[in-house]
């Protein structure tokens, strides 16, 4: 009786294990530890893996030419799901997902012809006009940036919300743009971003918007070293107009390197939520430099389609997430929390819900 006990749960834990559900996630320029993009789908396929027991298996390509690479081994090894992270990655997924019709894949960014893909998109120029209006609101030049990485429609999309934010708080304001470059190569060159928002600041920017993978490295950097613009490095015809942050705690290295008429410099971060980053003296408690950051729930949409997945209610085509379902939004936290009033969280809110409501349409170029 108990041999055949043992061989029952042994056959039980057999059974178990192969109905594991495995994912594989092929993964864009960049990496999953960006911080941002590639990052953010990283943390979704964790938590599925934590709350929901399924196992993953990550591939980072060091040329984008090894994409199909990945994504075909995973498809040999017989993997449940396969996720592609990035639009680069559509070619990769379509092919091998029509090689096998019996798998599951997933595309994030882009949509695919095949019938076994499920294509994640988002509505990146709402949460954009969010923190463009944001940065409306608070630029104390009338001057602000926007650091693209790969000149794509996709990142147009990113600053098409965000100047259509910025207008939107404040039509006086003006807008200025950049790519790093026309290849995958642009989503790691933080020293060109650098470069870009050294640029930007001498056109008198105060706040950048870098939706740039990980080159947003570079902005972020530039801002730790610059801390402030100073009133006698203005460029002709732009003034302080305002000087919202006044009141708010600085650190001893801010007071150091900014004396005289000076205002402070921000970054806004994307994708993940970067606003940690404006940390620069470790010290949440005195003027944070991540004004805000535009989040895009890459993490909600991988855990869901996993969960869908896992369930057996997989389901391939488009799948959309804007601001109606979480998809995007901004970030206001312990770091940034004193630099956005009440006030200007309320007409934030206003706006979301008349974007949510369609009164406002948002462009996406």
């Amino acid at each position: 009786m108990k041999k055949i006990m043992m061989l029952a749960l042994a056959v039980t834990t057999s059974l178990a294990a192969a109905q594991t559900v495995r994912v594989g996630m092929a993964y864009d320029a960049g990496g999953k530890a960006d911080k941002s993009f590639n990052q953010s789908a990283y943390e979704g396929a964790s938590r599925a893996a934590k709350q929901l027991g399924i196992q993953t298996k990550d591939f980072e390509p060091s040329d984008p030419s090894q994409n199909i690479q990945g994504v075909r081994s995973f498809a040999k090894e017989g993997f449940d799901l396969t996720i592609g992270v990035g639009f680069a990655n559509n070619a990769s997924i379509s092919t091998v997902a029509k090689e096998n019709p019996d798998l599951y894949f997933g595309l994030i960014d882009d949509v695919s012809t095949a019938k076994n893909v499920a294509s994640l998109v988002f509505n990146e120029e709402q949460g954009s006009y969010l923190v463009g209006y944001l940065a409306g609101m608070n630029s104390s030049t009338g001057v602000v940036g926007f650091v693209g990485g790969m000149d794509i429609p996709l990142i147009h999309k990113f600053e098409a919300g965000y100047t259509a934010g910025v207008k939107a708080a404040n039509p006086k304001a003006r807008v200025f743009a950049q790519y790093v470059g026309t290849t995958p190569a642009a989503w790691n060159n933080p020293a060109k971003a650098r470069d870009i928002a050294s640029s930007l600041k001498a056109r008198g920017a105060d706040i950048i918007f870098a939706a740039a993978g990980g080159s947003g490295s570079g902005v972020v950097d530039y801002v730790r070293q610059t801390q402030c613009l100073k009133a006698t490095q203005l460029p002709s015809g732009v003034n302080f107009s305002s000087d919202n942050f006044k009141n708010v705690a600085k650190s001893a290295g801010y007071k150091t390197a900014c004396t005289g008429e000076t205002r402070p410099m921000f970054f806004i971060g994307v994708d993940s939520n970067q606003n940690y980053l404006g940390d620069f003296d470790k010290n949440p408690g005195t003027l944070n430099h991540g004004l805000t950051s535009m989040l895009k729930r890459v993490d909600n949409a991988v855990y869901a389609l996993i969960r869908d997945v896992k369930a057996g209610k997989f389901k391939g085509g488009e799948r959309r997430f804007g601001l109606k379902e979480g998809g995007v939004g901004y970030a206001v936290d312990e770091y940034n929390r004193s630099l956005i009033s009440s006030e200007q969280v309320l007409k934030v809110e206003a706006a979301k819900v008349q974007i949510m409501s369609g009164a406002i349409k948002v462009p996406t170029k």
